[in-house]
């Protein structure tokens, strides 16, 4: 207990004039480092190269569903969202790998595929209207 006694009393014997010797110095740092940590958070905010509006159309393959169905997709930076027409949660990586799941009504499927540039293809399963369909589906950025 001796030696942490000894301790904070080094503490305990700074004057409020001397511990404000360093405010200078504090606030430098502070201005070097503050516009790279705001530039930081910017640049990952600031989107990914999928980044945008996707009109995706559906073509059923396996099962008793219609094709042609299309559904907008949102994409922003790794998350893809519903842009009206449904609930759609998902993902996106780097290379452009997607994979989504998409509900409407008492619809639900499962989708995965690749998107390039402002296109994209992949392939989907679900039950739609209580039929199990499988099948493809095109993208396009709008």
């Amino acid at each position: 207990m001796t030696h942490f006694d000894r301790s904070i009393a080094r503490f305990t014997g700074f004057s409020s004039l001397r511990s404000l010797r360093w405010l200078p110095l504090l606030a430098a740092i502070a201005a070097i480092t503050a516009p790279v940590t705001a530039n930081a958070g910017t640049r990952v905010r600031a989107g990914g190269a999928y980044d945008g509006t996707w009109t995706t159309v559906f073509a059923t393959t396996r099962g008793n569903c219609s094709s042609g169905y299309s559904i907008p997709f949102q994409v922003s930076g790794t998350r893809v969202s519903s842009a009206g027409g449904g609930r759609v949660s998902g993902s996106i990586g780097r290379g452009g790998a997607v994979a989504v799941n998409v509900s409407v009504g008492a619809s639900k499927a499962t989708g995965g595929g690749r998107l390039a540039g402002g296109s994209g293809a992949g392939s989907w399963s679900g039950i739609i209207t209580g039929d199990r369909c499988s099948g493809t589906w095109q993208a396009t950025r709008s």
